[in-house]
């Protein structure tokens, strides 16, 4: 007998498995759309400590509120008189020599939450203390193309991020490119194997057999771009997932909106903070360059811009465990070959910008970050994605 599946009951048991990670691919874009600019978020889980990543030694207040985990002023790369970068980051130092990152200071938000959680589904929705269902990419996703424009963001990660969550597009989600799977796909293996070839005008049945086809075609394409990369570019100890991105841009594969993470809230630096957090902004940092090092060999460059950003900052006080907990603002960053480097937004002042929980008071809004991209880079009316107008900065002044 053969076997019938009802289309609700497929949809239902598709959800569980995790299958936005298996959605048709049917490229409908060609080439030249957004003159080819992409755009990859890189998330920097667990909030990452950002007085201790660009260091304001000119400040003596940052010393009084850190005694112990401040970083002294001979140990730092010295950017100016004023900041000095972690001295784990030295990647990240030679693409700000280069003129290739900016720093926007103070992002956060009104009313911030200390929760891993909401703080992190504020980030990815842009959208705090709103209960907005829908991802910032998501929604740009579909404010730039049609839903017929399969694939249009990729997430490399376990299981789907909030960012990526779209109403119309829905994301290829992987973790190993060989693999292609999430978590969860497997116990559903045996519904897209039982799908029949024959529909006989059944629509339900053309449905699956459309899923199931597309499953094995976006497979394909996944493993051959990681197969055919070249692997030329050292990534340092921990790619971050970078590398597998830079496969798929490599390969042409039209996505323009990417989003990884370096994962387990790895940046969650309660206890002994220095060496730990040191350690981890090296795997990011060589990370990153190792990235960018990858898209000159391939003569990408300047088709893509990197967003580093985290859930929240830390509190500016060390605490007894010598780490610092759970804070507010902090530094996001932009580099590419396109970006003019420098330092953006107000710098936070370690006195009298401080709230009564001794955290930083935000001086950008982070959504204008966002903005800043969504308009100047990808040249999208932020405005359709963000709900209203923010505050942008020149930073793509030397887009080619």
């Amino acid at each position: 007998m053969k076997n019938h599946i009802k289309r609700r009951s497929f949809l239902k048991a598709a959800t569980a498995a995790s299958l936005s990670s298996l959605i048709p691919i049917k490229y409908s874009l060609s080439k030249d759309v957004l003159n080819g600019k992409i755009l990859v978020v890189l998330e920097l889980s667990g909030g990452n400590d950002g007085l201790n990543t660009i260091v304001p030694y000119g400040d003596d207040n940052y010393y009084k509120h850190r005694p112990n985990i401040g970083i002294k002023e001979n140990k730092l790369l010295k950017i100016d008189d004023y900041f000095g970068f972690n001295p784990g980051i030295v990647g990240l130092e030679a693409l700000y020599k280069e003129g290739n990152m900016a720093i926007i200071h103070g992002c956060g938000y009104d009313n911030p939450s200390f929760s891993h959680f909401t703080s992190m589904a504020y980030m990815h929705t842009a959208a705090p203390n709103s209960g907005e269902e829908y991802g910032w990419l998501g929604r740009l996703a579909d404010n730039m193309a049609p839903p017929s424009s399969k694939n249009f963001i990729i997430n490399v990660d376990k299981t789907q991020s909030l960012a990526v969550k779209s109403q119309k597009h829905v994301p290829i989600v992987f973790d190993h490119p060989q693999r292609f799977q999430r978590e969860g796909f497997y116990s559903q293996k045996s519904i897209l194997e039982s799908v029949n070839s024959n529909s006989n005008n059944n629509s339900a049945q053309d449905f699956l057999n459309e899923i199931a086809n597309s499953a094995n075609e976006a497979s394909s394409i996944i493993s051959e771009a990681w197969s055919n990369y070249t692997h030329q570019v050292d990534y340092g100890i921990d790619p971050v997932d970078l590398n597998k991105i830079a496969a798929l841009i490599e390969a042409d594969v039209p996505a323009k909106l990417y989003y990884t993470s370096f994962r387990d809230n790895a940046f969650d630096t309660h206890v002994h903070q220095p060496n730990l957090h040191k350690r981890l902004l090296t795997y990011a940092s060589d990370a990153i360059r190792g990235f960018m090092n990858d898209l000159d060999r391939m003569g990408k460059s300047n088709e893509v811009v990197l967003l580093v950003m985290t859930e929240f900052g830390r509190r500016v006080p060390e605490n007894t465990s010598l780490g610092t907990d759970h804070g507010s603002a902090g530094p996001m960053f932009i580099i590419g070959s396109s970006v003019k480097g420098g330092h953006y937004g107000q710098i936070p002042d370690l006195v009298k910008g401080l709230d009564d929980g001794d955290n930083l008071k935000y001086t950008t809004d982070f959504r204008s970050v966002y903005a800043t991209i969504i308009d100047k880079w990808l040249q999208v009316d932020s405005k359709n994605i963000l709900r209203k107008n923010f505050q942008t900065f020149d930073i793509f002044d030397r887009t080619v």
